[in-house]
């Protein structure tokens, strides 16, 4: 009865967006839907942050860019003895972490969280059918040694820098998802319950759980009864999604959500001149962040196969007039893929430059003359892209038209295509069905290594079951050789030299078009306290237990 009674009351509240929230409900809104449910199925901001609510990973770092415990009871470390060096048949050095489930932590159905749960995400994980977006994490572990209910030994076939580094590691509730995987592991991704029955309780482990879902509109959320952390303020929570930014804004003033998300929200732009007029009301908080907004360029197509035309289209860009005309110089513009608050960031890298000379003789050097202001190759054919990106979103729009313009100083034809994000994120993007440009951001852990983005082995295909980040197709043995030694170097004095030659070996290559950093704004109302962004891409959600509500 008092579920029928929650849900009767989230949708009278959504239905009627200008009434006043019960004060044991929060509504957050945001500007996407997610694209899957299940935790280590596509990558898509907007899944990262909905589950952030219901789920806990083994370690997150924190708002401080600290790495912590979530669902471990200890992080793992080579000084502390639960991390240690070991000696692999072939001869090579690898690493033995044990790590244990933090005691007492259950799913929403009152199972405990136990090793069978990690277990079945490694063999979801490693399994060449399952479609896990970061299956290399999971081929890296050789093995795994049950010592108990809750503590396991990993065996990875590596050292690498970051090997306490768990929230990439996903627990499934074996009770629940075992059988569905095991019926047929190259179906799974279709079958799993985290999106064919989403409110089940023991898919969740975290202080709350979905209740209930309609699709492209809210996630309801209710407090698991089974958390045995800090105890939630909040009865009830709601995840709005407003994919049109100007709606949301709008939403937010007449009562229809009381914050909004500032990782998935509003534009920087748009959230200054929202808190300038309602200072009154809500506290904006701007937070400089590892976004990196950039062009994924396919690099199957024959003419993006071409490094001329990669350099021209990059060169055609004026960033600087970008960040100007739409953030009013707030955004910082990207010289590369390492954002500038990361301690990888290198600020020797040699820049890309507005250079509309260049781009025009490297455009006439690739056989595609200037004629009545169109480009066109030896075989008469129009210079021509399409520029595909995410609807909903002014600042991307308008972006998208600059774009179009300065590119079309230089004759090149470029068609912008707008796709709601959970079918740009969901399809396109995922498996690659963008012909020839698509514009997203990639949202980075400090000092997060683009392994499964730049590395020749992560490329999504039908035969891989589109597992890996590696959208653009880029295949260079050089990067991969830095990838690898980049990783497996424990001192950051010695790695940074590595970080330098992949950011200038990138900028050569240009798989991908740098455009800007970008800021998070978040907004909250005064009586919404707690709240801390983390500017990476362990979103604040994590730690929704602390958020409280009253007068200041």
């Amino acid at each position: 009865m008092k579920r029928m009674r929650v849900f009767a009351l989230t949708l009278a509240l959504l239905l009627t967006p200008c009434v006043v929230w019960a004060k044991d409900t929060l509504t957050v809104g945001i500007s996407q839907f997610p694209s899957t449910f299940h935790p280590a199925l596509d990558t898509m901001l907007a899944k990262s942050y909905v589950l952030s609510f219901v789920r806990r990973p083994l370690t997150a770092y924190d708002a401080h860019w600290r790495l912590v415990c979530l669902m471990c009871e200890t992080l793992p470390t080579l000084a502390n003895g639960l991390a240690k060096i070991e000696t692999l048949p072939s001869g090579k050095k690898g690493i033995a972490i044990t790590v244990s489930i933090k005691a007492g932590a259950k799913w929403a159905d009152g199972v405990p969280v136990s090793s069978a749960d990690l277990l079945l995400g490694w063999e979801v994980g490693k399994h060449p059918s399952s479609g896990v977006s970061e299956a290399e994490l999971y081929r890296r572990v050789t093995a795994i040694d049950v010592i108990d209910a809750r503590t396991v030994t990993l065996h990875v076939d590596r050292v690498s820098f970051d090997y306490n580094a768990l929230g990439d590691f996903k627990l499934l509730p074996a009770h629940i998802e075992k059988a569905r995987f095991e019926a047929d592991p190259a179906r799974y991704h279709d079958a799993t319950a985290y999106d064919r029955d989403t409110t089940l309780p023991g898919l969740w482990n975290g202080p709350y759980r979905i209740v209930k879902v309609e699709p492209g509109q809210y996630v309801a959320l209710e407090r698991n009864p089974y958390w045995n952390g800090t105890r939630p303020a909040f009865d009830h929570l709601v995840i709005r999604v407003i994919e049109n930014t100007a709606s949301l804004e709008a939403t937010i003033l007449a009562g229809g959500v009381d914050m909004v998300a500032g990782e998935l929200g509003l534009s920087l732009e748009q959230a200054l001149s929202f808190g300038k007029r309602h200072s009154d009301q809500f506290i904006v908080t701007t937070t400089p962040s590892l976004v990196y907004e950039h062009i994924d360029m396919n690099l199957d197509n024959p003419l993006l196969a071409d490094p001329r035309m990669r350099r021209a289209l990059t060169l055609a860009i004026d960033r600087d007039a970008i960040c100007r005309y739409v953030f009013d110089g707030r955004q910082q513009p990207a010289t590369s893929f390492v954002p500038p608050l990361d301690p990888a960031f290198s600020p020797d890298t040699p820049g890309l430059s507005f250079d509309p000379l260049e781009a025009a003789r490297l455009l006439d050097e690739a056989g595609y003359v200037l004629k009545d202001g169109v480009r066109t190759g030896p075989d008469g054919q129009t210079l021509s892209f399409d520029l595909l990106t995410t609807a909903g979103n002014r600042s991307r729009e308008l972006v998208a038209e600059i774009l179009q313009a300065q590119w079309r100083k230089q004759g090149i034809v470029v068609r912008v295509k707008m796709e709601p994000p959970r079918i740009f994120f969901g399809q396109t993007v995922t498996k690659r069905k963008f012909h020839d440009l698509a514009m997203f951001a990639w949202y980075s852990a400090p000092e997060s290594l683009p392994r499964s983005i730049l590395r020749s082995s992560e490329i999504p295909s039908q035969d891989n079951g589109w597992a890996g980040e590696n959208y653009t197709g880029y295949k260079n043995p050089a990067m991969d050789a830095l990838l690898d030694a980049t990783e497996q170097e424990p001192d950051f004095a010695k790695r940074k030299p590595m970080w330098q030659k992949m950011q200038v070996l990138y900028n050569q290559d240009l798989p991908a078009i740098p455009l800007f950093f970008r800021s998070d704004a978040h907004i909250w109302p005064k009586e919404l306290h707690g709240v801390t962004p983390t500017g990476h891409a362990d979103p604040s959600p994590l730690w929704v237990e602390y958020w409280t509500w009253g007068t200041p």
